[in-house]
């Protein structure tokens, strides 16, 4: 049997007038919670690519080429869980994914001298990437336990999101590092009232 190829079209006008679709079928809002989250995650990985763009760390590229295909299966499951996609056979972020962020961490940080108070996110244009990165994760994360308290949600995503913003913070004082690029630390001032 011949496979037929048809090519997306870049504008359908569905969203003309403030509306998206599940996989489903399901119509909602633009600014439905669940649109919210995995829009931020899209954001996170276009901020990944970002980074991959100054990377040249052969190891790190690998792990962040890995956390992008992974992103995805977190914005399909998203968008999959509450929608009508009945039994559709759909990927799920599992357990497995967690542990090898955690090895990740583990590995990355054993390279790391000892943190032993806050850092400024800056350094190297691979750094700073990470740390926006980092940020994104954290929102992305709010939002999908906000998800939560609303839809029963797989446990295992929100431990990957959780140990994801982990491991860009790792990765971003391994990119300085390797550049030899030192952290700064955050200067407190404080002020009396005299």
């Amino acid at each position: 049997m011949r496979h037929v190829i048809i090519p997306m079209k870049i504008y359908t006008k569905t969203g003309d007038e403030g509306k998206t679709g599940f996989v489903g079928g399901e119509r909602v809002s633009k600014n439905d919670l669940r649109i919210e989250a995995t829009g931020t995650l899209d954001e996170l990985n276009s901020v990944l690519g970002v980074v991959l763009s100054f990377m040249t760390d052969e190891r790190l590229r690998f792990l962040l080429e890995k956390i992008q295909h992974d992103l995805f299966t977190l914005g399909a499951e998203l968008s999959w869980f509450t929608s009508k996609a009945g039994n559709r056979k759909m990927p799920i972020t599992t357990a497995d994914q967690v542990k090898e962020l955690e090895h990740a961490i583990d590995d990355l940080d054993a390279m790391l001298a000892p943190q032993i108070s806050f850092i400024l996110p800056n350094g190297t244009q691979a750094s700073t990437f990470l740390h926006l990165g980092r940020t994104v994760c954290r929102r992305a994360e709010r939002l999908i336990v906000t998800l939560g308290q609303h839809y029963p949600l797989n446990p295992e995503l929100l431990k990957y999101i959780n140990r994801l913003s982990d491991l860009l913070f790792i990765m971003a004082r391994y990119a300085n590092k390797e550049f030899a690029v030192k952290e700064q630390q955050p200067i407190y001032k404080y002020f009396n009232k005299e």
